[in-house]
């Protein structure tokens, strides 16, 4: 994480002022007020990986307002992930407030209005995520905005602690690593939200949520199983194949369809992987649940535009023969 701000050398009178504006540039656009500019303190640090933003703020007291009106005009790819680490922080959205404490966690959509009251000696982590690549996991959002995730049980205890390493150790991730924690992240994200609308009436399609995550998750256990079909993975998820299949397809999707992505998705991370050039594309291939090299050759092809041996070359200069 890179310090981006800090008040600590700037004129008391010039503070907030530059503070606003860094802030703005760094999350969202907004307006804000300090409980009082003449003590007012705060730092900003940013960083990233794969994907994922990171952003840190620790402020003196403020109100800040995101408005109809810089809500359209915001990039629609990313949503918010709240983290407190200190300090207490209201936040209001869709009518719903949540109080962050420290391990509290939120969603904010900055495609929608919200409102945030940062009292003394805030500390907060703001994790943005990939709209497509949350909502791919968990469906439309909306519902779960402004909705308080508190670590009572062990995923959620599990996501609120990755969260919290995230800054220390998101610089030093090299691609590969990256790409398999921002996996976990948004997993794990998505459960916690799964979990915590288990039971709420306003959200009538968290039922469907938590078994579009099961049906992940009973995948990637069996990935490496060359003999993995739909009835394995209905039945590890508690579902019969034909619902499945139908809350799979508002994904556009299937089982046997996610089955051949997440196996695609293992083998392009390894071929990409400087430290797995030892390994041979067959080997690979077949690790991953792949019993026919041809196969494997024609539909990583078209899903990355290139034969295997010719992507890894591309992406690391290796010069080993494929076999």
């Amino acid at each position: 994480m890179q310090t981006v701000f800090s008040t600590s050398k700037i004129h008391p009178r010039d503070r907030f002022d530059y503070w606003h504006d860094v802030a703005s540039r760094s999350l969202v656009d907004h307006e804000s007020a300090p409980a009082c500019r003449q003590s007012f303190e705060a730092e900003l640090q940013s960083g990233g990986f794969a994907g994922i933003g990171l952003v840190m703020f620790e402020n003196s007291p403020m109100t800040i307002t995101h408005a109809a009106h810089h809500a359209a005009r915001v990039n629609g790819d990313e949503l918010f992930i709240c983290r407190q680490f200190a300090g207490k922080l209201l936040l209001e959205q869709e009518g719903r407030e949540v109080i962050l404490e420290p391990g509290l966690i939120t969603l904010i959509d900055p495609l929608l209005p919200y409102t945030g009251t940062f009292f003394a000696d805030s500390h907060l982590l703001v994790v943005k995520l990939p709209r497509r690549l949350l909502e791919a996991r968990i469906g439309k959002t909306r519902e779960l905005t402004g909705r308080l995730i508190k670590p009572s049980g062990s995923e959620i205890q599990l996501t609120s602690a990755l969260l919290a390493m995230l800054p220390a150790h998101a610089e030093g991730l090299d691609p590969t690593a990256g790409e398999i924690i921002a996996n976990q992240v948004l997993d794990l994200v998505a459960v916690s939200l799964a979990k915590t609308m288990q039971g709420k009436k306003a959200r009538v399609s968290s039922a469907r949520s938590l078994i579009i995550m099961k049906l992940h998750a009973a995948i990637e256990a069996r990935l490496t199983d060359p003999a993995l079909d739909s009835k394995t993975v209905a039945a590890a998820a508690g579902v019969s194949i034909r619902y499945a299949n139908a809350v799979l397809a508002e994904q556009n999707t299937s089982i046997m369809r996610l089955v051949m992505a997440r196996r695609l998705a293992r083998c392009r991370q390894i071929l990409e992987d400087p430290s797995q050039a030892h390994r041979t594309i067959s080997e690979i291939a077949y690790g991953w649940g792949f019993s026919d090299m041809t196969h494997f050759g024609r539909k990583f092809g078209a899903a990355y535009g290139l034969l295997p041996r010719d992507y890894r070359r591309r992406t690391n200069g290796s010069n080993r023969p494929p076999r």
